[in-house]
């Protein structure tokens, strides 16, 4: 991700070159939808969030934006439905992300105080999701290769990447408190190309062949029935294990404060409606 980071600061130098920049910071929760968390939208199991980033004007409501988020995703099976309960998995991640977006806003902040707007894009996302043993030490899952994933009796099953695109979109509010000053509320999705986020995706391979492939902890950590009392067998191979038709996704909420860098703007680049005198009162018209 140092790479992303350095494009990233790229990205704004850039951009301050001719248009009106202003940088955020957000916080606030995720969560994800997959496999292990089967609601489509919950607080339940949510973690937090903290992002970063720039917007730079292309017009008085469409701007480009670029945003570094970290956090953490998480989920387990204890608390998911009844039925899968007994499967007794649970996984943990980090996720870094950056993206770069379009936002539009639906009302000129320097003729109003507030407006509501929208968003979406391209991202790029690290994950590694591990789970923890009785000792609570990580164990990374990516390379047991639970259901499988590049072993040569299951070639239709690649090992996924750790590092792969998104679709970054949402919506939210803002509110100008003033020229150089904006607060908000944004909900942000990610559309992913993977069903690998939680591990889970499909169905059991053969304990045998995994056994011998992969080792006695690869067995381990693709069933964990075993662990429960009474403990349960390992599932035939080609039961289900996931549900490989929907693929996982996960979501923000974050509240935003954004700053505009005045010294950053080009001097008669546009027709500024903004008061200029810092965090003087805009020019709205009520």
């Amino acid at each position: 991700m140092k790479k992303n980071v350095f494009f990233f600061l790229i990205f704004l130098a850039s951009a301050s070159v001719a248009q009106p920049v202003r940088l955020h910071l957000m916080g606030g929760f995720s969560n994800y939808s997959g496999d292990i968390q089967q609601k489509m939208f919950t607080l339940k199991q949510a973690n937090s969030v903290i992002s970063a980033g720039g917007t730079f004007n292309i017009t008085d409501k469409f701007a480009l934006r670029s945003d570094y988020s970290f956090t953490r995703l998480g989920a387990d099976d204890k608390l998911n439905k009844p039925q899968l309960r007994l499967r007794n998995l649970n996984f943990k991640t980090l996720i870094q992300e950056l993206t770069l977006m379009g936002e539009y806003d639906f009302a000129d902040l320097s003729l109003q105080r507030f407006t509501p707007y929208v968003f979406a894009g391209i991202g790029v996302f690290h994950f590694s999701p591990y789970t923890l043993d009785s000792a609570g030490n990580k164990v990374f899952l990516v390379g047991l290769s639970t259901e499988g994933q590049g072993l040569s009796e299951y070639h239709d099953r690649k090992v996924y990447k750790k590092t792969q695109l998104n679709i970054p979109y949402g919506a939210g509010i803002k509110y100008a408190l003033s020229d150089d000053v904006y607060v908000g509320f944004e909900l942000g999705f990610r559309k992913l190309f993977t069903d690998y986020l939680d591990d889970v995706s499909s169905t059991y391979v053969d304990r045998n062949v995994l056994l011998t492939s992969k080792g006695p902890q690869a067995v381990q950590y693709a069933f964990r029935g075993d662990e429960l009392k009474p403990p349960l067998p390992y599932p035939a191979a080609g039961a289900l294990r996931g549900n490989s038709k929907k693929k996982d996704y996960y979501y923000y909420g974050q509240f935003r404060i954004s700053f505009r860098m005045p010294w950053f703007d080009k001097e008669g680049s546009r027709t500024d409606k903004r008061n200029k005198r810092g965090l003087g009162c805009p020019s709205w018209h009520l």
